[in-house]
């Protein structure tokens, strides 16, 4: 708490200094904006909001501490989302993702695969109550059909995460949906039963753009789906026995297991996928000539942490078929942290309080 009352504009400032900086990032550096540029920009404006909480009698170590404390909330979803990156690395190596790609190119084509995308990714949501466990799993692999199919990847993620958090919304697996009657005093299926009214409608909107949008859209460069088949075959191991890790997974989620354990799971278990189905692919990666236990750690390791990519007979293959693991989602985690560290600061400086005070009492 603050010893003066802030002037309104020096509340408001740290705001405005953000949003000045994230525009002209973004005008300078175009998509390359997230790679450090808007991270800074929340940084400037997080010292911007405690020089001003400093000069209106807030104490420093108040200020460090709230934002140690805002840091600390988002614990549970740094894990994850490095856990996402492992998975989607060992899934590759195992030729899980390749598996799913290779079957999903003979059922889905581009016309409807927007609206099946939505639809899947709601039915495995609504089933396990997870949204991000959706999309690190099922999700991945429908981004490399899609792409494969020749679809923008903005497209196919705005179909597997609109499915994804309507199904995440309407579960009553689902950790938010529990949460939220309980903390205003109501039962859980009389909430779901009036986000209903605002829920359902928008999804359908949603699923009938995405239908008219598959019918009209017009991919550009389309592939010959069966050198596509080829380059996978040739180059994994595919076989129907690799979805035995994926249906463990949400198997385990719709038991309540938690993400983050449930995540780690998949993907130790796609690790040993790796070596049991695909040691010329493990082989490759570690440039060994004979698959042991180094080779093998090794292939893994890299697989989980860092970039690794397949090379096939198809370049088009060759682009789905590389990941970074671990360190793909690095940046994702610097933007989050940099994100806390604003609200924080914001927060123990009494600079968001004071911003919502018209607000509030407008609203009263």
């Amino acid at each position: 708490m603050t010893g003066k009352k802030i002037p309104y504009f020096f509340a408001l400032l740290p705001i405005i200094v953000l949003i000045v900086l994230l525009a002209y990032n973004v005008f300078l550096y175009g998509d390359n904006s997230l790679g450090g540029a808007n991270q800074l920009a929340l940084l400037f404006a997080a010292a911007t909001a405690s020089m001003i909480g400093v000069k209106f009698g807030s104490k420093w170590n108040t200020i460090l501490n709230g934002v140690s404390k805002s840091i600390s909330s988002t614990t549970p979803s740094l894990i994850i989302l490095l856990l996402i990156g492992a998975l989607a690395g060992t899934w590759l190596l195992s030729g899980i993702v390749p598996a799913m790609i290779y079957y999903g190119l003979q059922i889905l084509n581009p016309k409807i695969f927007l609206f099946a995308t939505a639809v899947i990714t709601a039915i495995v949501s609504l089933a396990t109550g997870s949204s991000w466990s959706t999309i690190a799993t099922i999700g991945i692999a429908l981004l490399g059909i899609g792409q494969a199919l020749g679809l923008p990847t903005g497209l196919i993620g705005g179909a597997i995460i609109s499915g994804a958090y309507f199904g995440d919304k309407m579960s009553p697996l689902s950790d938010t949906t529990n949460l939220a009657p309980a903390m205003v005093g109501t039962d859980l299926f009389t909430h779901i039963r009036y986000m209903m009214y605002t829920t359902i409608p928008s999804f359908t909107i949603t699923l009938i753009i995405f239908l008219v949008i598959g019918f009209t859209y017009i991919t550009s460069g389309e592939q010959d789906i069966n050198e596509l088949l080829s380059a996978i075959s040739n180059s994994f191991n595919v076989s129907g026995w690799l979805f035995l890790v994926p249906i463990l997974v949400i198997a385990l989620i719709i038991k309540k297991t938690p993400a983050i354990p449930a995540l780690l799971i998949g993907t130790l278990l796609g690790g040993i996928f790796a070596v049991i189905f695909q040691s010329e692919v493990v082989m490759s990666i570690t440039n060994a000539d004979t698959l042991n236990f180094s080779s093998a750690y090794m292939a893994v390791i890299n697989a989980m942490g860092s970039d690794i990519a397949i090379n096939t007979d198809n370049e088009m293959i060759d682009n789905l078929l590389s990941t970074r693991g671990m360190a793909g989602m690095l940046n994702t985690i610097w933007l989050i942290i940099c994100a806390m560290i604003f609200g924080g600061a914001m927060e123990a400086a009494g600079l968001l309080r004071r911003v919502a005070e018209p607000i509030i009492r407008y609203a009263e």
